[in-house]
């Protein structure tokens, strides 16, 4: 869940061609115990499992049909989803629970120009987009006594390195100097689009190999200060998108993500929900759905078989040739192969509350923030934790925003126990992320008359500490976790691009022939690594186009 930038910033690998020599089976030798194990398994297609049906486990599915649909490979898909829908992070609840309202997301919130997969998703499927740079609300940055700057017009989200009240606080430099790294890195996420594009078994390699090593290793507040941007821009400017958007400070979360949490050019989403891409993943991908079951374990069918069996609490068993685990692990709760499950270190996630209620009020009260009774507060509120660092209090809240106005029609209040007449009634959708829940009072102290609420509590997104070491992306043949990328990056884009590096390897692995054919990547020269791809152009993506 990320509201504001839910973003993107992806690696890519650079040269050398030793870090990427694969031992991908050859279909035509097989052992003997390969042919015992599928005549055992009943007959008919080999099957995949996908684990999980959210950004991950719905894309893998619809790469895994782009190479069904392309090249023959003949092969089945079962998807298993303990909840009772898709989306995973990424859902909507209706005010009022009004289907004839608008959707807010409660979850993952937006994605942006350079998320290649979901605007192509977007357009290929005919998904409206609501533009959140349309948005002409104001942003201010507060640290629980004082807003320490307030941008005008969506500030945060267009121009947050030229304001003229950022450039006053802050100087010409340390917001240029930020904007050219952030810039930088979504022109190398680019390149991961391109037909050249490699595999990777490795994420700490990946990093190493695209020179990110740095970036994964230290705190967004180290890595900016030892380029000599100011801190105080740092701790506060960058410090109030990594807080709205991962819930962590720029003294915690690693360098790589809070340059993620900065790009916001083209924030956008789906009007009713970016859920329906993950839903028409799956219905394109030809796979058959599971929902409301939840995988209890996943098991090698015998010791030196090569094929897996996937049971679920139900009691149902069937067999795999190949399971994508698409859900975090440790809160999958799914038992695996005791030398399998110690390759996967504990990740830690923060655990969010999230608010949403309607209001009358198109502002928050002035007296809670301090400000005189004519002013207007922003309508987007982020934070910083630098007042506590000064010995001030903590805010209250990680992040306030206004999410938009709707209109419903209700009984009018009249004499006696009968309503006189219908009238329409005009609220404000409010989002609210913070640590602990809000209490209604407290809604009622900040807001007046408060209407419509709904509360939801879960670990949103994962601790990001810098990190030398990530799981595994292979656990053994057969079976692959693509969760792994999620302590390096976490979004909604991402998730998508290390399905596809994941499905990639296990068609290769057990077919012979991946999204795009018997094409391997060219991890052998720096040419491979241009800005573009010149077959396609601009509008080429990997994966949609070969």
């Amino acid at each position: 869940m990320r509201s504001l930038p839910h973003l993107l910033i992806c690696c890519l690998l650079s040269s050398s061609a030793l870090a990427f020599q694969f031992s991908f089976s050859v279909p035509f030798f097989k052992s003997s115990q390969a042919i015992l194990d599928e005549q055992q398994d009943n007959g008919g297609p080999p099957r995949i499992a996908i684990v999980g049906a959210g950004a991950a486990g719905s894309s893998a599915a619809f790469w895994i049909g782009k190479a069904r649909e392309r090249f023959g490979i003949d092969v089945e898909v079962d998807v298993y989803e303990r909840s009772d829908y898709v989306g995973g992070r990424s859902t909507t609840v209706y005010p009022y629970g009004d289907t004839n309202l608008p959707p807010v997301e409660l979850g993952a919130s937006i994605f942006v120009e350079a998320n290649k997969n979901l605007m192509r998703a977007s357009k290929e499927f005919n998904l409206t987009l609501a533009k959140f740079e349309d948005d002409d609300s104001d942003t201010g940055i507060w640290d629980g006594q004082n807003f320490i700057v307030v941008m005008k017009s969506g500030g945060f989200f267009k121009s947050w390195w030229s304001t003229l009240k950022v450039l006053w606080r802050y100087g010409y430099t340390a917001p240029t100097q930020t904007r050219t790294f952030v810039q930088n890195m979504v022109k190398q996420f680019g390149r991961l689009y391109v037909t050249e594009s490699p595999r990777w078994d490795d994420i700490a390699d990946l990093a190493a190999r695209f020179e990110w090593t740095a970036l994964a290793n230290h705190t967004t507040a180290e890595y900016l200060d030892s380029k000599g941007v100011s801190p105080k821009f740092s701790r506060e400017v960058v410090e109030a998108a990594t807080r709205v958007n991962y819930g962590q400070n720029v003294d915690e979360i690693h360098a790589l993500e809070g340059a993620a949490s900065m790009a916001a050019t083209g924030a956008s989403g789906v009007a009713t929900g970016n859920y329906k891409i993950f839903e028409q993943f799956i219905e394109r991908s030809g796979a058959t759905l599971h929902l409301g079951t939840t995988v209890k374990e996943i098991k090698r069918k015998a010791p030196s078989s090569s094929l897996w069996s996937v049971v679920t609490t139900s009691g149902s068993t069937k067999t795999y040739k190949g399971v994508i685990l698409a859900s975090p692990f440790h809160f999958s709760h799914i038992t695996l192969p005791t030398d399998l499950a110690d390759l996967i270190p504990e990740q830690p996630y923060v655990h969010l509350h999230v608010t949403l209620l309607a209001t009358r009020s198109p502002h928050a009260s002035a007296e809670y923030f301090g400000l005189g009774e004519k002013e207007e507060v922003p309508q987007t509120v982020l934070t910083t934790y630098e007042g506590v660092r000064k010995g001030g209090k903590e805010p209250e809240f990680n992040s306030l925003s206004y999410h938009g106005v709707i209109n419903r029609t209700r009984a009018a209040e009249g004499e006696g126990e009968e309503a006189v007449e219908e009238e329409e009634v005009k609220e404000y959708v409010v989002k609210i992320f913070s640590k602990e829940t809000v209490s209604d009072e407290w809604l009622e102290r900040i807001f007046g008359h408060v209407g419509w609420v709904y509360r939801k509590e879960w670990d949103a997104y994962p601790k990001l500490p810098p990190a030398s070491v990530f799981p595994p992306v292979k656990l053994d043949q057969g079976l692959y976790y693509v969760n792994s990328f999620e302590p390096f990056i976490s979004t909604m884009e991402t998730e998508t691009i290390a399905s596809r590096n994941v499905v990639d390897l296990l068609l290769h692995e057990e077919f012979g022939s991946g999204i795009c054919g018997s094409l391997l990547s060219s991890v052998g020269s720096e040419e491979a690594y241009g800005a573009g791809d010149e077959k396609g152009g601009e509008e080429f993506v990997l994966g949609w186009d070969c």
